[in-house]
């Protein structure tokens, strides 16, 4: 018994590859390269700053998914109407970079990074973007049918340190009667430690707000009416977690 279920095992697993080699060859032809794919892209980017929307309307599926990083969801009609020229005094450039790519007969998926700089009124800016594109071929044409941008996080300018007013954040804090942490100063700086984790520098913003580096999110002291710190507030997307003083 228990061979001819082996037996069977065995079977049913060359049936399934079979069917997966039918599907897709390992050597199955493609009509799409990734430099045709990245040239697409950067057409469709190079397109925003003056807002054509023709290469959006040309490369986009009828029934697009898009996904932005400020987590919108757009479908074709929404996206194409998003592609608006940048108002006078603004000028910009985005270069598609740092591509990776699988392609198959009629599927292809293209990831990649985007640099993005803008000038308003003569101030220059910068953001960094990831991006993954799912193009399909269909009758004869490839196009995207979804896509998801990603922002890379960047810290804040960093703000003038108080060292100063750096013993009224230092002492012990809790959570919980098993989570706690210590700020602390050593080498000159204001740092966060806990058990079993990194020492995290906390880094000025502003006042009694602070961040550390490559942390999304920010670090906040909170004071009492009559100016003493009572708790740290981890602030995460808008949300607090506090931690009390001791």
């Amino acid at each position: 018994m228990k061979m001819h279920v082996c037996f069977l095992s065995v079977v049913a697993l060359c049936a399934w590859v079979l069917r997966l080699s039918a599907v897709e060859p390992a050597s199955a032809p493609t009509d799409i390269t990734e430099s045709e794919l990245v040239r697409r892209t950067q057409e469709l980017f190079d397109a925003v700053a003056p807002g054509d929307r023709g290469p959006w309307e040309k490369y986009y599926a009828d029934d697009c998914l898009f996904f932005d990083e400020k987590g919108r969801q757009m479908n074709k009609e929404t996206l194409v109407a998003d592609v608006q020229p940048l108002p006078p005094g603004y000028a910009g450039s985005i270069k598609v970079v740092r591509v990776k790519s699988l392609i198959f007969t009629d599927t292809a998926v293209l990831s990649y990074d985007l640099d993005e700089t803008e000038t308003i009124f003569g101030q220059a800016l910068a953001a960094r973007y990831h991006a993954t594109d799912t193009w399909r071929k269909r009758n004869g044409s490839w196009q995207i049918v979804a896509t998801q941008v990603l922002r890379f996080y960047e810290d804040p300018p960093e703000g003038k340190a108080e060292p100063a007013k750096w013993s009224e954040y230092t002492g012990k804090y809790h959570l919980g009667p098993e989570r706690t942490l210590q700020v602390v100063v050593k080498n000159g700086a204001l740092w966060v430690v806990r058990t079993a984790r990194p020492d995290t520098p906390l880094i000025t913003e502003a006042g009694d707000l602070f961040f550390s580096p490559g942390v999304e999110g920010r670090t906040f002291f909170h004071r009492t009416p009559d100016g003493n710190v009572d708790s740290l507030l981890q602030r995460r997307n808008n949300q607090d977690v506090a931690w009390k003083k001791d």
